[in-house]
């Protein structure tokens, strides 16, 4: 009896280092998370704005540049994103890609605009009642457009040479084209009306920087 009591320890002590070593092994799956990259917009998109579509949002609108020209569009939103995962939020065109901004297109005007209370059968409706004629609309960009005439406006008002357009804001009413004058350190704004004309030119910068 007494060899079977000192046996007893011993086998205590060789299942404790038995769990040791069961414990020591690392069975655990390795981290495969995977941490997208964040881009950051450059100035060669003319970026403006505090984000979008609201303030301190990760995207922003651009402006119109070399690196922007062949992704405008009069109908559409061009916006940069940092990350796939904000590009894909906007529910817009993902058209580009420059330097891992993602260039999203986004279009303009409200899907539910005029549908009111009752939906698709308020909407019908209304297209079936006769409406007076709109006035015929300039267009933002091209030959004789918006953005022709403010140039041409800005030209006249400063007597420098317009060396090209830093960027459009369009709203319902009117547009603002903000144009890059030869020697003025910010933009000259022009505030052009559907209709074609042209309601007012004023520098967006510090009067003491004429």
């Amino acid at each position: 009896m007494k060899l079977v009591g000192a046996a007893a320890p011993t086998l205590a002590l060789l299942l404790g280092l038995a769990a040791c070593g069961d414990q020591a092994q690392d069975t655990s799956e390795p981290d495969m998370t995977v941490t997208e990259d964040i881009a950051i917009i450059p100035e060669s998109l003319a970026p403006f704005g505090g984000g979008y579509p609201n303030t301190g949002d990760p995207c922003r609108t651009l402006g119109e540049s070399p690196a922007t020209a062949n992704y405008l569009d009069d109908s559409a939103r061009l916006v940069g994103c940092p990350t796939e995962a904000s590009a894909e939020a906007l529910g817009g065109n993902i058209v580009g890609n420059v330097d891992g901004v993602r260039l999203v297109s986004v279009p303009m005007g409200d899907a539910n605009a005029g549908m009111g209370e009752n939906g698709p059968v308020e909407a019908t409706a209304a297209a079936t009642t006769s409406a007076p004629a709109k006035t015929a609309q300039v267009k933002v960009r091209g030959a004789n457009s918006l953005e022709t005439r403010c140039a041409t406006r800005v030209a006249s008002e400063t007597g420098a040479r317009v060396i090209g357009t830093n960027r459009i804001e369009e709203s319902e009413a009117a547009v603002d084209i903000y144009i890059n004058v030869e020697g003025a350190q910010a933009p000259w704004r022009c505030l052009a009306n559907r209709d074609g004309s042209i309601a007012e030119v004023s520098y967006s910068g510090s009067e003491g920087d004429l």
